[in-house]
């Protein structure tokens, strides 16, 4: 809604004081505003070049376009308007002469929630951050929940990455499950950091432009669902659109699409190792943020994907020398009857921590039929995901720092494909997802020797101070190869009775201060996922164990996106950026 007000003309100058100067900086009822007599003309403008704040009489002027001489913005005096979308449009007040008096039209000029939004659009289409993180800034403070920030870049990314739905989508919604957990000053970051990817990663990409649902009364959606697991599996990403698109304006429930596409994404093994199942459990959860009505679009960014995957049959690890695809495919057709002869026994399952050493130490037959027998003893599709994640982080708490760099990264896609295999369960238990915690179960077998030797699961220091400990975790993390260091400072803070929440907001603010990194991204997310879903259990602690470990690991960075984030919040305030602060080294 745009803003209307009356005129509300305020005495700036002397006319003939303007035209023997040429320009002149007044201040009036808080607006520093920089006068211009241009020929016969006048001009007022905010002295403040909306691009980082440099005053604009320093500026040149020529030929009625005023250049800002730090970024060379330029800007139209008549009307505002720039010329370079990296800065903004310039306000420009409404002048009025009578006799010697220039006066100046103070009213509003635009809803700044309005303009914001807007220009968050074109942060977007030209991949500008600075646009972006002064846009999140501002549409924060108005609307704190971020939903509606959110959900423009989801429905930018969607239509715009003709790939499909890929990293800045799940680093966006990542981010966005996150939120709740920060404190209100990392939250802007957040999305800024999730609104920038989304914007990289769609930059000289085509669009994607979405198919048609099938014409008239199309098929039901039981039908739809077999025509799209047979296109996805012949690698027909068109058609598996098609018949998903048909089915959401069909109206098939949001149960009956997950379905589809959980059964399409564990139809082969771990496609593209994990990644694809997490990219559609992501999907569904933003759906779950922004609600369903952009279902359409959402949904159909997923059958690229989906289609076009490497699946783990095509990969030698897999077949050689154990054929674990042989193994898996072999299981499928004992779920069913395992599922019904646990039937009577679901609630009592009591065999986690046995079930967790298995997957961990045992031979890949042996942790197959040990998942098939959990079953069969009541353990429901949850409760068994649930074992597979807990193995899986575990990897990463014990993950020895004399292994290849690059290894954290295998161990990380086994972690985050389990978390999103048990989400989708938690959201829609089917046979059919349910090969994906043995898919996953088997993933962490091969990445066994990731944990030889072992690290020791640390233990809490019992004389620890919480929150000096707090204190240190971010000093830590300002220095390399602190991983150790980082497990045993979580394990104290937790062990002696630190508060859960305050750690995983210090993960966060410690997570977006520094350059963006899809894959430590992810697991943060995952392990506070798990953490939330394991409180109140003796298992809890330790996803944000493997978590912290993991940003250890990949901290520190150069920071440079959160340098760039840090002017938009001083511009924000009102500071000079451009002038050194009194108390800084440079200014000394």
């Amino acid at each position: 809604m745009t803003l209307v007000a009356a005129e509300r003309f305020v005495r700036a100058a002397s006319l003939a004081e303007l035209r023997a100067a040429g320009r002149l900086v007044v201040h009036i009822d808080r607006h520093a505003i920089c006068l211009f007599a241009d020929g016969d003309e006048v001009y007022a403008v905010d002295n403040r070049c909306p691009h980082m704040g440099f005053p604009l009489h320093r500026g040149t002027i020529c030929d009625g376009i005023l250049t800002c001489h730090w970024h060379h913005a330029r800007f139209d005096l008549q009307t505002g308007g720039t010329f370079d979308q990296f800065a903004d449009e310039l306000r420009c007040f409404p002048i009025s002469v009578s006799g010697d008096d220039v006066l100046v039209d103070l009213s509003p000029q635009h809803d700044p929630v309005t303009h914001q939004r807007k220009r968050l659009q074109d942060g977007l289409e030209r991949d500008i951050p600075l646009v972006l993180a002064k846009a999140t800034i501002e549409l924060l403070d108005a609307n704190p929940a971020g939903v509606d920030v959110f959900r423009a870049g989801l429905d930018f990314g969607v239509l715009r990455r003709g790939g499909g739905w890929f990293r800045g989508l799940t680093t966006l919604t990542c981010f966005m499950n996150l939120v709740p957990w920060l404190d209100p000053v990392d939250r802007a970051a957040a999305l800024y950091h999730g609104l920038a990817d989304v914007a990289s990663d769609s930059a000289m990409q085509p669009p994607h432009f979405l198919l048609e649902p099938l014409p008239g009364r199309g098929p039901g959606a039981r039908r739809l669902a077999v025509w799209f697991r047979r296109f996805v599996d012949v690698r027909d990403a068109e058609g598996a659109e098609r018949a998903l698109v048909s089915a959401v304006r069909g109206g098939a429930t949001q149960r009956e699409l997950a379905d589809m596409l959980f059964a399409a994404a564990t139809d082969h093994r771990y496609l593209d190792g994990g990644h694809t199942l997490d990219f559609v459990n992501k999907a569904l959860e933003a759906l779950d943020i922004t609600g369903w009505e952009p279902a359409e679009a959402v949904l159909a960014s997923l059958p690229a994907q989906l289609a076009r995957a490497e699946r783990m049959e095509e990969a030698n690890a897999w077949r050689n020398p154990v054929n674990l695809v042989a193994l898996l495919e072999g299981t499928v057709g004992e779920l069913p009857g395992a599922l019904a002869a646990g039937s009577d026994k679901r609630g009592h399952w009591d065999d986690r921590a046995a079930l967790v050493e298995t997957i961990l130490d045992g031979e890949a037959s042996t942790i197959i039929d040990a998942l098939l027998d959990a079953l069969r003893d009541g353990a429901s599709e949850v409760e068994l995901t649930s074992a597979v994640s807990f193995a899986a982080a575990t990897r990463i708490a014990r993950f020895p720092t004399s292994n290849e760099f690059g290894d954290w990264d295998t161990a990380l896609h086994t972690f985050t494909f389990a978390n999103a295999v048990e989400q989708g369960l938690r959201r829609s238990p089917s046979v059919e997802l349910l090969r994906g915690a043995f898919d996953a179960a088997t993933s962490i077998h091969l990445d066994r020797f990731l944990n030889v030797p072992a690290t020791r699961i640390p233990r809490p220091a019992p004389d620890a101070d919480p929150e000096a400990l707090l204190l240190e975790l971010g000093h830590l993390l300002d220095r390399q190869q602190q991983v150790d260091e980082a497990g045993q400072l979580v394990a104290s803070f937790l062990g002696v009775g630190g508060e859960p929440a305050q750690l995983v907001a210090a993960l966060g603010s410690a997570l977006v201060r520094e350059n963006r990194n899809f894959h430590t991204i992810q697991c943060v997310e995952a392990a506070v996922r798990q953490h939330q879903l394991l409180a109140d259990t003796g298992d809890a602690a330790l996803p944000l164990l493997a978590a912290t470990r993991y940003l250890a690991a990949h901290a520190t960075t150069p920071r440079s996106q959160r340098q760039t984030f840090e002017i938009a919040r001083r511009l924000h305030r009102g500071e000079k950026v451009y002038e050194e602060a009194p108390d800084s080294p440079a200014a000394m």
